[in-house]
């Protein structure tokens, strides 16, 4: 059987990053002990998937170590990398006794039709997880193949597939940054959040859960306002998710004349050091309001063209501090999570996350985000091209196959 996996140029090999290839290989006859040959149905690529690719040599993050690239004439793992995506799929072999082939699965996997994952020890009725032992023990829930039959958030539709891959890895992330900060009463009870890149799934979806956890609590003393370009705060503003939204060029006199007083929070999901100095100056001159916190929660700003893999330095803000400023502080889901599996139950979190997650599949509708479908490696990887031209417009998400051939290389459909 032949293989087609998507790659791209390292930034550390003096190539252009941006520039995507899909790579023909085989798939092995025979697997080893203990692995999984599964076909890859279907993934979801966002802003998210841009960050892991700048990402992908970075040494706190190191995405390109997840999968392993293909040899072919001019490619390898010191010139290339691939970029993790997640999608579902189906299991087509296992040498492994307690998972069988056509069991739908879910995960962290290469942009392919096929993979082969080596499983850990460690396999349960819900997921299994894949063995890399090169990376740190944190990484953990990049690992997990989660088993849909036993999923508690599966649902076999279609369009909640699409839901799942473009929503759950990012809500995620937002949901336990939200839990992060709902731990500190909001760093000693703030209740004005600033969120940059305001119209990004990530920003938004930390929008939409510090609200609910307002409406839960049957209060109304946290805002959220939202930080976006100019061209998205048409869009920002439409979601209703922020109690105001303020373009980057004009939010310093925006904000003198809505600023509330008390205490602030200020969430980067760029990761513009100009914006954050921006940021910082505003509160500086206003002081019947305080910036308590600034957290790092993403790198929207980046593309793999435009980071170098030494500059992510992630244990420190590369600001220059001044008098009280509050540090910048990096929020790193798996680091949190792997704190609350030791302070809660399996169960606890479960239903935690089962509750928010039907509440999420229950408001999104309402969103105005719009899906692309695009199949067939020569459309994906003119979707990937077009993505670099013109960048990604807040209201598309997209869902990729390497399988199939679309007539255009985007189908369009509502969620």
């Amino acid at each position: 059987m032949e293989n087609l996996i998507l790659c791209h140029p390292r930034a550390s090999s003096g190539q252009d990053p941006n520039q995507a290839i899909i790579i023909k290989c085989q798939v092995p006859q025979s697997i080893p002990n203990d692995h999984v040959l599964l076909k890859v149905d279907r993934f979801g690529f966002s802003a998210n998937n841009v960050t892991y690719q700048a990402l992908g040599e970075a040494s706190h993050f190191r995405y390109f170590e997840f999968h392993q690239t293909p040899e072919a004439e001019g490619v390898s793992s010191k010139t290339h990398g691939v970029t993790p995506v997640w999608g579902f799929g189906t299991i087509i072999k296992s040498t492994h006794p307690k998972i069988h082939p056509g069991e739908r699965v879910y995960g962290y996997f290469a942009p392919a039709r096929y993979i082969l994952l080596q499983v850990s020890p460690d396999v349960n009725k819900y997921s299994f997880f894949v063995h890399r032992p090169h990376l740190p023990l944190d990484r953990r829930p990049y690992n997990q193949i989660t088993r849909c039959a036993e999923d508690p958030l599966y649902d076999s539709s279609p369009t909640a597939e699409d839901l799942t891959m473009l929503y759950r890895p990012l809500f995620w992330t937002s949901f336990w940054c939200e839990d992060w900060l709902n731990s500190s009463n909001y760093k000693g009870g703030s209740t004005q959040i600033l969120i940059s890149s305001a119209s990004s799934k990530t920003a938004f979806c930390l929008a939409y859960l510090i609200r609910k956890r307002n409406s839960l609590q049957g209060s109304s003393t946290r805002r959220v306002i939202g930080l976006t370009s100019t061209k998205n705060l048409a869009f920002t503003k439409r979601l209703g998710l922020y109690n105001d939204a303020f373009d980057y060029e004009s939010f310093d006199t925006s904000l003198f004349g809505n600023l509330a007083r008390g205490h602030w929070i200020y969430v980067d999901v760029t990761g513009n050091d100009a914006l954050n100095a921006r940021v910082r100056n505003h509160f500086r001159v206003c002081r019947d309001s305080e910036l308590v916190a600034c957290i790092a929660l993403g790198l929207t700003n980046v593309s793999a063209s435009t980071i170098k893999p030494s500059s992510a330095n992630w244990g420190s803000g590369s600001e220059a501090l001044q008098g009280d400023d509050p540090k910048l502080e990096h929020f790193f889901m798996p680091e949190w999570f792997s704190i609350r599996k030791r302070q809660l139950s399996i169960s606890a979190i479960t239903l935690m996350q089962k509750e928010a997650w039907t509440r999420l599949m229950s408001d999104c509708g309402t969103w105005g985000v719009s899906l692309r479908r695009v199949c067939g490696p020569d459309q994906v990887k003119a979707a990937y091209e077009d993505i670099v031209r013109r960048g990604l417009a807040p209201e598309d998400a997209f869902v990729w196959s390497l399988w199939g051939e679309t007539r255009e290389y985007g189908s369009r459909a509502k969620l």
